[in-house]
This record gives structure tokens, sequence and C-alpha cells, in this order.
């Protein structure tokens, strides 16, 4: 290869390098709340480039935070353990016995694959529960059906974040994963936590600057099923107005992002979690990818 040759393919790697450096710039030091979740939890390919963004994030200084669910994994346990998933009002139906499969598949199978990946590229990653340290603690959630509120079992509602043992995490350079699992705030019990309203409660309490969603869709369509036109950014106010007419999957994603940004969280973001790197694709380049929520003066500026 002559010197011509090799400073040609060469200098689009460093163009690359270069656009990347005002946002490196400005999230330095910053906590970043990735809820892990959709495709990208059971694709392996998807998986690892996933593990390989969140690593890079750290090492360009950056404290990401994963949090995630487990749905499919979920559903697959209960059917091999004979119990029958139902959902209500959007939410998974828990049993008592509904309850210890899905601490055993979020704790004992998503959690340590996920910190088994990021592990590969150095001694970052500590697995923790909403349990541990009360780090999320919780009481049972009734949802409205038709004016009615309904027994759904053991589900959650958030009452109180403590970030203490995360932030000791974070500042010893780990990369904490958590398990939506919840303490019980009155009765001893666990929970089972929706992990989008998980990652966002976090992304409050910590004072993150982003709440990033992986999703199965491209971001929120401006007029689904007639366009596949995607909001590139809209303010708080806006999502609010939109949040009727959503898709019941799309509801908790968005009403998450809309919590975090009420709450001091700078961006919140949903993105394609079926491209490879969409993280390192939203966070360092001009485009992004998904849709970005900012806070309403923000937005009006």
């Amino acid at each position: 290869m002559t010197n011509a040759t090799r400073k040609h393919t060469a200098l689009p790697k460093a163009q690359t390098l270069i656009e990347a450096l005002p946002w490196l710039t400005r999230h330095h030091g910053k906590t970043v709340v990735i809820k892990f979740g959709g495709n990208a939890m059971i694709d392996d390919e998807l998986k690892a480039a996933f593990a390989q963004d969140v690593v890079f994030l750290r090492h360009a200084g950056l404290k990401p935070v994963v949090v995630h669910g487990g749905g499919p994994q979920i559903s697959a346990a209960l059917d091999r353990h004979g119990i029958v998933s139902e959902f209500k009002a959007g939410l998974r139906v828990t049993t008592e016995d509904a309850m210890d499969v899905v601490r055993m598949v979020l704790a004992g199978q998503v959690q340590r694959e996920l910190v088994g990946l990021l592990n590969q590229h150095g001694p970052l990653a500590v697995g923790l529960t909403g349990e541990d340290a009360h780090t999320i603690t919780a009481t049972r959630h009734l949802p409205e059906i038709d004016g009615e509120r309904i027994d759904i079992g053991r589900v959650g509602e958030i009452t109180a974040i403590d970030t203490g043992a995360i932030q000791a995490l974070l500042e010893d350079g780990r990369i904490p994963v958590v398990s939506s699992i919840a303490r019980s705030q009155d009765d001893g019990h666990v929970y089972n936590v929706n992990a989008d309203t998980a990652a966002a409660a976090l992304a409050a309490a910590l004072g993150a600057e982003t709440l990033m969603v992986l999703t199965d869709v491209e971001g929120l369509y401006e007029d689904w099923p007639n366009s596949d036109e995607v909001i590139s950014r809209l303010t708080a106010s806006q999502l609010e107005k939109l949040l009727p007419e959503l898709s019941s999957g799309m509801v908790p994603k968005m009403e998450g992002c809309l919590h975090a940004v009420r709450n001091g969280v700078t961006t919140a973001r949903v993105i394609d979690g079926r491209v490879q790197h969409s993280i390192l694709l939203e966070i360092f380049t001009d485009e992004g990818i998904g849709t970005m929520v900012v806070p309403d003066a923000e937005g009006d500026a």
C-alpha cells in the first residue's frame, strides 16, 4: 500500500473521530442511563454491539448505568414452569409463583449474561437489583381499567429511589447493571417494576444528562400508520399531548422520557435497538437516529 493510499483510507476514520469531539467534550463526566430491551436483548450480535457501546462510553469519560427488564425471557421461563403469561393494562399479571420466576430470570439470567458481556472488556460491570441497598422501593400498583382499580399481583409502583450504591460504583469507575425488581415499602415482599419506568426514575434521581431507551422501532412516528416519518425532537409539552394517541407498548417508554426531562434530566431519547451501535450514533454524531425529548424551556428557546 502506498503512502497516498494509506492517507486516503485513514482520513475518513479521522474525520469520524473528530466529528465526535464536541460531543465527547459535552458529555465528559456525565451520567447516562440506558434502558436495555427489545430485540437487542435476544439477538447475539446486537447484544455484543450493545456491550461494546456501553464500554466505549465508559472509556470516553461518561458514566453509563444500564437498566434492564426481560419480557421475552420471563415469558419463556413461565412457560417452562407451566405458568400462563397474562397481561392487563399493558402490564404482566405477577402472582407469587410468577414473581419467583421473574426474580430468578432477571437477576440470575438476563443480568448475569449482560454483566458477562460487559466484563469481556475488563473488570467493569457490577450487577444489582432494585432490592440491593434500597435502590428501588415500591408499593403495590393497582392500574385502572374502565374506571375500576384492579389487582395484578406483585407489580410495583416506585415510591423511592436510593442512588447510594450506584453512585459508589460510578465513582469507582464501574458500570452498574440494574434489574427492575424493587423492594417493598410495606410488606416485606419484592415487586416486578416496569423497566422503562425504573430507568426513568433512576435517571431523574441520579441527575443524569441523558436517558436512552432502546426499542424495536426507529423512534416516535409522526403519523403512524399513515407515515413512517420519525419525529426527531419534541418538547415535554408536545409529548404530553401525544401520549393518549400512542400504542400501549410505547406509552411506558414515552411516559418515562417525560418524567425524566420534567425532573432534571437534560434529554431523553428513544432509539432503535435493532441498529448496531445505535447508542454511539445517537450520542456522538450530529444526526442522531431516534426521537429526542427536551424540557419545555429548552425546546422553546
